[in-house]
């Protein structure tokens, strides 16, 4: 069975099935908004390796036209996921931005340049310090720093023990944070120190408010996407119909269970967009 005969999956939930509704009814005015690792890109142990999964651009690229606009909301400097996308090589994708570090940086598709304010200065004092915290945990052997410029993050993915290095660390890693005026995100083995007042939540909800978006889908797989998930809930409350889509996880259950519509990892989240894109194009 070829990509374009996959039929559209049905949300489980009513305000899902709402939502899609809306964007199938109006798609000029709808924005799709996508985390990036574990959604358009699998998992992998070292997060320098990962790669959007070969059909999202295509998918990107043949739904994208069609929108009001297609956001990549991702914890990872922007020009990092729009190399680790191939958003910039793709054609059709005028309408994409990618909002690197939780909003913080802005890569848009039309012109091809990141926007940013001055990075927090806490960040480099924690980062400063990570080392030590390692050092004095002794579970933590194998434990990775990944410096995201605006955010530090400590991965455990490669400990001996990743959810006891996991565990171990958390406590010493928001002392530290918080020292730096940080706050800790963690998510599926790794810990991100990073300013307060940034979230994909927020984000989110600047993007649909800047965008003047009458509908809302939004795709994630982690602890960091629930920010996210309320956002689109808010806007719910408040008549902008939305669609939650968990890229299915065993090791985060929590998104799962508050999402309208559950798919396979970043090929789920593909052959949905594509789906979508096939749906709009009928119309």
């Amino acid at each position: 069975m070829g990509s374009h005969s996959h039929p559209l999956p049905v949300p489980t939930t009513a305000a899902g099935r709402e939502g899609l509704d809306a964007i199938l009814q109006r798609p000029g005015e709808a924005v799709v908004a996508l985390d990036f690792d574990g959604t358009l890109a699998d998992i992998v142990p070292d997060p320098d390796q990962a790669r959007a999964h070969p059909g999202a651009v295509p998918a990107l690229s043949r739904l994208a036209p069609r929108l009001g606009s297609v956001a990549v909301i991702t914890g990872r400097p922007a020009a990092l996921a729009v190399e680790y996308g191939g958003f910039a090589e793709a054609a059709d994708l005028d309408h994409l931005v990618v909002l690197g570090h939780y909003g913080a940086e802005r890569w848009d598709a039309a012109d091809r340049e990141v926007t940013a304010p001055p990075p927090h200065p806490g960040v480099a004092a924690a980062q400063a310090g990570i080392p030590d915290v390692l050092a004095a945990v002794g579970a933590a052997r194998g434990a990775t720093v990944e410096e995201k410029g605006r955010a530090v993050a400590v991965h455990t993915r490669r400990a001996a023990d990743p959810q006891g290095a996991f565990e171990a660390l958390r406590e010493p890693v928001r002392r530290l944070a918080e020292r730096h005026g940080l706050i800790v995100e963690p998510g599926r083995l790794v810990l991100e120190l990073r300013p307060p007042g940034v979230d994909k939540g927020v984000a989110l909800t600047e993007h649909v408010r800047e965008t003047g978006a009458s509908a809302v889908l939004y795709a994630g797989d982690d602890l960091g996407d629930l920010a996210a998930f309320a956002a689109v809930e808010r806007l719910r409350a408040r008549g902008v119909p939305g669609v939650l889509v968990c890229s299915g996880s065993s090791e985060v259950t929590e998104l799962a269970q508050r999402a309208d519509l559950v798919v396979d990892g970043p090929a789920g989240v593909v052959a949905l967009l594509t789906a979508l894109a096939a749906a709009v194009e009928d119309r």
